[in-house]
């Protein structure tokens, strides 16, 4: 039996948030009970003769689902092979409800990752999320009711007219909450959302570098001192937190991915599901699998998927694996890069692990991006 972390793709948001390129859709509430009866079918299909080693649920915002559309997927999902294994959903503060928390705790969900993204009103405003500051606060103390003992909160820097004093205030706040897990993303202006838009018309003052390179310095320090390790650019734990699902995907591991929009890779191939959710629906029901594309990588695009991914670990690449993998020395293959990074003190190498100085991380698109053969 082949072992694989799982990803469901729930694409439904009551309302786009205007940085959003997540292949998610608003207004399309009359799918719900389709696609989750097709997705049912489409991970007893996938899942059948896998050993399920995590699953996580993404969107969209998967909390956004009707309960209806839950207790069809909780069918599905009861009768996978799993043991005692990480169970991560995703949501937003307000499209949780009781009865859907009592659910999740039925199927065996045992982390919940909670989308904040700022402390203060006026930028959850701006960002159009679709809560309130206390809504997010409610939320919270709502999962530590149910017994939730492994909460992640997502919050933003580089947010339009966002001050360092500010980017701190929600740093502290969300701290004083102890949760398990922070992620801290930066804001990254994707075309084809409102956003881009307003930037490309000059409506959007961002920090700039300068403040921005100091929103990630200040979150690396500010979380280490209050006991959240960094294991990888954006993702912060406290011992032992870390999210397993995502260390697979870092470490160049198997995962399916079921779902519209969803990515799989196994055994070195690639496969990309539908992403338009009627047509998702109508594939699976007629072909009983969504898949609009396979790639078999080359040895070359696995060493370099192995290499940027792993790097993105604070731990970074071990060699030894490196070797295993691909039948050969991590040095011939990237003396030149390595050493030419190692001179700049970007890059780290000792007892058989290279990883990215404080300074690599800051510039680590430039790092990665050497690795490509």
């Amino acid at each position: 039996m082949q072992d694989v972390g799982l990803y469901i793709h729930i694409p439904f948001c009551k309302m786009k948030c205007y940085y959003c390129d997540f292949p998610s859709f608003s207004g399309k509430e009359e799918n719900m009970i389709p696609y989750a009866q097709a997705l049912s079918k489409e991970i007893q299909n996938i899942c059948k003769d896998k050993n399920i080693r995590s699953i996580f649920i993404g969107g969209g915002t998967p909390t956004y689902l009707s309960l209806q559309g839950w207790i069809i997927l909780k069918e599905a999902i009861d009768k996978l092979e799993k043991q005692h294994i990480e169970f991560t959903i995703e949501g937003n503060p307000k499209t949780f409800t009781e009865e859907k928390l009592k659910l999740f705790r039925e199927m065996g969900v045992n982390r919940i990752s909670v989308g904040l993204q700022a402390w203060q009103e006026a930028h959850l405003k701006s960002l159009g999320r679709i809560h309130s500051l206390q809504e997010f606060k409610n939320t919270y103390d709502l999962l530590r009711a149910y017994g939730f003992t492994n909460i992640n909160v997502d919050i933003m820097f580089g947010l339009p007219n966002q001050t360092l004093a500010q980017w701190r205030e929600t740093l502290h706040q969300v701290i004083s909450l102890k949760p398990e897990h922070i992620s801290a993303y930066s804001l990254i202006i994707e075309e084809g959302t409102h956003f881009y838009n307003l930037y490309e018309k000059d409506q959007l003052i961002l920090p700039n570098e300068e403040e921005e390179r100091q929103m990630y310095e200040d979150a690396v320090n500010i979380l280490k001192e209050n006991g959240y390790n960094q294991y990888e650019i954006s993702n912060f734990a406290k011992e032992g937190m870390e999210c397993k699902h995502n260390l697979i995907y870092w470490s160049l591991e198997n995962y399916v991915g079921c779902g519209s929009a969803a990515h799989s890779y196994l055994e070195g191939v690639r496969y990309r599901n539908e992403e338009n959710i009627e047509k998702y629906i109508c594939k699976v029901n007629n072909e009983n699998n969504a898949i609009i594309q396979k790639h078999l990588n080359s040895k070359e695009e696995n060493m370099e998927e192995f290499m940027f991914l792993g790097l993105r670990k604070t731990k970074g690449v071990s060699t030894l694996e490196f070797e295993k993998k691909f039948g050969e020395d991590i040095h011939k293959v990237y003396g030149k890069v390595i050493e030419k990074y190692i001179k700049l003190e970007l890059l780290k190498e000792d007892s058989e692990r290279i990883y990215l100085t404080p300074k690599g991380v800051e510039l680590s698109n430039v790092v990665m991006s050497d690795f490509l053969l």
